[in-house]
């Protein structure tokens, strides 16, 4: 019997701590039900699905599956695998609390205290925009993530357009997706109430695949994660009356940063490495221990992807995750975390949120969006905060009204609700991952030409000996790619460097969107093979 759905639970092993890997998933999944990640009737992967994402043999998962069958924690059901419904979980998990997702040490003690929020008069909220304009259910493409200028080619026929966020998510046109938004329209003329809102839908997927448990009305819907990063920023600025400072890294998604300047506040670009954002380059405001004063101010919030850094594809280790939040705790900052692309890994263990890690929420903002799973004109996603932020984030979306009609929520909260959306997510992470591959066969074995390795994700960086060269070359005949350069700030080497020598130049280097229709990957590929290998 097929498995109903495709579960990404936070569950990961390690082999060199010398504990046998099916202990350490048995010893795991005690710890996700002791701390509400699982709850009573939630199911788990299947073994084989289970096996592949880990890494280890299916008789490993199956053993480890015994043992906790035995124990009480697990039953079969209809052909998967369950938590109890029955199981006695004892006093239930406070609401905000979190489990960690994977073993870590302990973080480092606060050195000062967390800045009060001041609690702002409602008359100072002041309009963002006019809330979005509905959007037709039958429409998934994405929109481009920057402004794309009129195209001119020095050849003719067809302009092959594989620059990020300008190909359109396939595979959307769904009996399953019509039928959500034809029963959400007619539910809504009828004046019937929904189901489980999508709210609970959310806070259900946090909890399951993102470690992150929160109760349904702590989860914030949004327009996607430019929205949810104004709605923060608003919020904080009002708090701490003046303009902020938000580190953002450099290389980076230039939308946020855009985000960024045109609510007012200063973004201050920070180097990034294959790790990610290094707290390390991040200005103290105090003795550097260098023989130096380090007199710039703190950031008062650091937007990051740690998940799956863009464009770059690093994923910040668990060490480095714990040092970012002591620093921010340190420093008072709020770190927003844009979950980006969690949906799409496909090699390697599933990682959980970083907002996972912060078991006190009191320093993550975690914004997700699903235009890379549905495309961007369907424009939703969510944002939790911490407990401190969240009644002001709550007045403020109640002020501004949201974005997002309740049609499109019922909309989704049914494709949710029937397993439509887990089943789509895994055609779309295997449809990349083709592509992907794709990509890098096309180029292979081409001197001074590198496919990056990525662990998931919509796109791919390709290193060049020449990347303004091979950009030109590639436009000339009807190909159009960005080079890495459009996502550096300031010029080469900008960001502060810190102890681990964070600052970097810009990479020569290609950025290829992974949503346009195999065929013209497959022809846009082959012309800058072409192209390259002259």
């Amino acid at each position: 019997m097929r498995h109903p759905r495709d579960i990404d639970l936070p569950l990961a092993v390690d082999r060199t701590s010398g504990v046998p890997l099916g202990e350490q998933l048995v010893r795991r999944v005690r710890e996700l039900v002791a701390c509400g990640v699982l709850r009573p009737g939630d199911p788990l992967p299947s073994s084989r699905a289970l096996a592949g994402r880990l890494g280890v043999s299916r008789g490993t998962v199956t053993a480890a599956w015994d043992v906790l069958t035995g124990e009480g924690y697990l039953v079969a059901d209809r052909g998967a695998t369950r938590i109890t419904p029955s199981l006695h979980l004892g006093r239930a998990p406070a609401r905000a609390t979190t489990a960690p997702p994977f073993p870590t040490t302990p973080l480092p003690a606060r050195t000062t205290p967390p800045r009060s929020l001041p609690v702002p008069p409602p008359s100072r909220a002041t309009p963002l925009g006019r809330p979005g304009a509905a959007r037709r259910p039958g429409s998934a493409a994405a929109p481009p993530e920057t402004p794309r200028p009129s195209v001119t080619t020095g050849g003719g026929g067809r302009v092959l357009d594989l620059r990020p966020g300008a190909g359109p998510v396939t595979a959307l046109d769904t009996p399953a997706w019509r039928g959500a938004w034809r029963d959400a329209a007619g539910a809504t003329a009828r004046g019937e109430t929904a189901g489980a809102s999508l709210q609970e839908h959310l806070s259900a997927y946090l909890r399951l695949s993102r470690g992150i448990v929160r109760a349904p009305e702590d989860v914030l819907v949004t327009a996607g994660v430019r929205d949810g990063l104004q709605l923060v920023l608003r919020v904080l600025g009002v708090a701490r009356r003046r303009t902020l400072r938000v580190a953002v890294e450099n290389p980076g998604y230039p939308a946020l940063r855009r985000v960024v300047e045109a609510t007012g506040h200063t973004a201050l670009p920070v180097a990034v490495d294959h790790n990610g954002l290094d707290p390390a380059a991040l200005p103290a405001g105090r003795w550097g221990g260098v023989s130096r004063w380090d007199v710039s101010a703190p950031p008062d919030v650091l937007v990051v992807t740690p998940g799956h850094q863009y464009p770059l594809g690093g994923t910040m280790p668990v060490s480095r995750r714990a040092e970012l939040l002591a620093w921010a705790r340190e420093h008072g900052a709020v770190v927003i975390e844009d979950d980006y692309d969690s949906e799409l890994r496909h090699t390697g263990q599933p990682l959980p949120a970083l907002g996972a890690l912060d078991t006190a929420a009191d320093t993550v903002v975690t914004l997700g969006s699903f235009a890379k799973v549905l495309g961007g004109s369907v424009g939703m996603g969510h944002l939790v905060a911490p407990a401190s932020l969240l009644p002001e984030l709550l007045r403020a979306r109640a002020d501004l009204g949201s974005p997002v009609s309740l049609v499109a929520q019922d909309a989704l909260a049914r494709f949710m609700a029937a397993g439509e959306f887990q089943r789509h997510t895994a055609r779309m992470r295997r449809s990349f991952r083709r592509r992907r591959s794709l990509v890098s066969e096309a180029l292979a074995h081409l001197p001074g030409v590198l496919v990056v390795p990525m662990a998931g994700g919509a796109h791919a960086v390709v290193e060049v000996p020449d990347e303004a060269a091979t950009v030109a070359r590639a436009r000339e005949r009807g190909v159009l790619v960005s080079g890495l350069r459009e996502y550096w700030t300031g010029g080469e080497g900008a960001g502060a460097p810190g102890r681990r020598g964070a600052a970097s130049s810009p990479g020569e280097g290609l950025v290829l969107g992974l949503t346009a229709r195999d065929e013209d990957l497959t022809r846009g590929t082959r012309v800058l093979r072409d192209v390259l290998g002259c």
